[in-house]
């Protein structure tokens, strides 16, 4: 089969909100055609922000029992869109009530969630992928381009196994790999990795959340290349239950200011995590390619790198390259969403794209956004969100090159030097790491 690439939309901060480069407008489906009264329902539907699906989907699975099948965002209409199987009057009048949109689907979550645990069982191939996508109300599989012969057979004939309508396979041109750099650069162990969001710690300590495959990668991380060390791993997990690490700051004094760094001084302020939702806008921050968006595609994905099976992912179709492990994934209300921890493709051409859930890591590892008081402060060096230049260049490939290090998004005032200047060379392994020291 096909794969369609995506294009992909490079994007800037700017008048204190963030916008998509180029002339048109970021549009996303509407609500599914299978949808029972459709016309009336949309027109008596309330709008919503993506950040309220996750709250109202959640309401309306408790009070929906079996016939809840799922919600995703529509950001084109600004409605929740809850899928339902069967045809109970009662259950759409619930979901109407609620200023919702009801959609008929045939897949339960039951359903999904057995077809998902057959994949698990049958087909936990390296270079396979998977996630939940309930705007088709299937299981969305993608396999990479080392997935041939006797694996492909196999993989196909799993998805086949499911039954109609059940699951669907896409094929990647490019290679299921993490990708080590990001928001602002950090080093440890000759690779480069990326500052997600700043946090406090259970203990109190100042800290970090990083990509979990560069916390085992080295146990200490510095914000220059060949630099002092500022930073220790506390905890990480890679592979397994996610993709997260937690790095405390050595010195105890480090105001770890709440704010994703995208460039020439440039902050957004993030005030608090949130869940992700399918058809929700985000942001994506990283130090080999700078700020990208997308949208998210499915969620609690599945993906087999040849390190190991990671689960409970979020799936994107924000580029991203070698580097950008750890980066910040964002909404544009200032929300953290997720941890950048790999994929396939590259911002030429697109690919796929998988990040780690902050709320899951922020509870695996007892940590708090943000540092208190000091959470609202800005960055060294860092600007007026509010007065940002429509035409900066955080957006350029090359901006990494002058991005700082986590030293200045952690306020401690000292500029991290030249950190982004050498976007390193990937390792041969398949790790997906970058070699700063070729």
């Amino acid at each position: 089969m096909s794969h369609k690439r995506i294009p992909k939309r490079k994007a800037v901060i700017a008048a204190g909100s963030v916008a998509a480069l180029g002339a048109a407008a970021l549009l996303l489906p509407n609500a599914m055609a299978s949808q029972s009264d459709s016309d009336d329902a949309t027109a008596t539907a309330k709008t919503f922000k993506a950040a309220d699906v996750s709250d109202l989907a959640s309401q309306l699975a408790s009070q929906l029992g079996d016939a809840f099948a799922g919600s995703y965002y529509d950001a084109g209409n600004q409605q929740i869109i809850i899928n339902v199987v069967g045809n109970n009057s009662n259950v759409i009048n619930e979901i109407e009530a609620a200023g919702a949109v009801p959609n008929q689907v045939q897949n339960s979550t039951d359903a999904l969630e057995t077809a998902a645990a057959t994949l698990k069982a049958d087909a936990t191939i390296p270079g396979t992928a998977w996630s939940v996508d309930p705007k088709t109300n299937e299981i969305r599989v993608t396999a990479d381009s080392t997935v041939t012969g006797s694996s492909w057979d196999t993989l196909e004939s799993t998805v086949e196994g499911l039954g109609s309508g059940v699951a669907t396979i896409t094929k990647s041109a490019g290679t299921f790999k993490t990708y080590v750099d990001g928001g602002d650069a950090i080093f440890g162990g000759g690779a480069r990795c990326s500052l997600g969001f700043n946090v406090t710690a259970g203990d109190g300590a100042p800290a970090f959340l990083t990509a979990g495959h560069c916390g085992v990668a080295a146990a200490e991380w510095s914000d220059a290349q060949n630099g002092a060390p500022i930073a220790t791993v506390d905890q990480a997990t890679f592979p397994g239950d996610g993709d997260f690490a937690l790095v405390k700051y050595d010195d105890p004094a480090t105001v770890a200011n709440s704010v994703v760094n995208i460039g020439d001084g440039q902050t957004v302020e993030i005030a608090q995590a949130a869940e992700a939702a399918v058809g929700q806008q985000v942001f994506r921050m990283g130090s080999t390619t700078g700020l990208f968006d997308g949208s998210v595609l499915g969620l609690d994905a599945t993906v087999n790198y040849p390190e190991g099976t990671v689960t409970g992912l979020i799936q994107t179709d924000v580029c991203a390259e070698p580097g950008d492990s750890g980066g910040s994934l964002f909404t544009q209300d200032g929300s953290a969403i997720g941890l950048t921890s790999g994929g396939s493709g590259d911002c030429t051409v697109g690919g796929e794209t998988f990040f780690q859930p902050v709320t899951t890591a922020l509870a695996a590892v007892g940590a708090t956004l943000g540092a208190g008081d000091a959470a609202g402060d800005a960055g060294a060096g860092a600007e007026d969100p509010g007065a940002v230049d429509p035409s900066a260049s955080a957006s350029d490939p090359a901006a990494g090159d002058d991005q700082a290090g986590a030293g200045e998004e952690a306020g401690a005032g000292e500029e991290a030097g030249d950190a982004g200047d050498d976007t390193g060379t990937g390792l041969d392994d398949g790790s997906g790491l970058v070699n700063i020291n070729p």
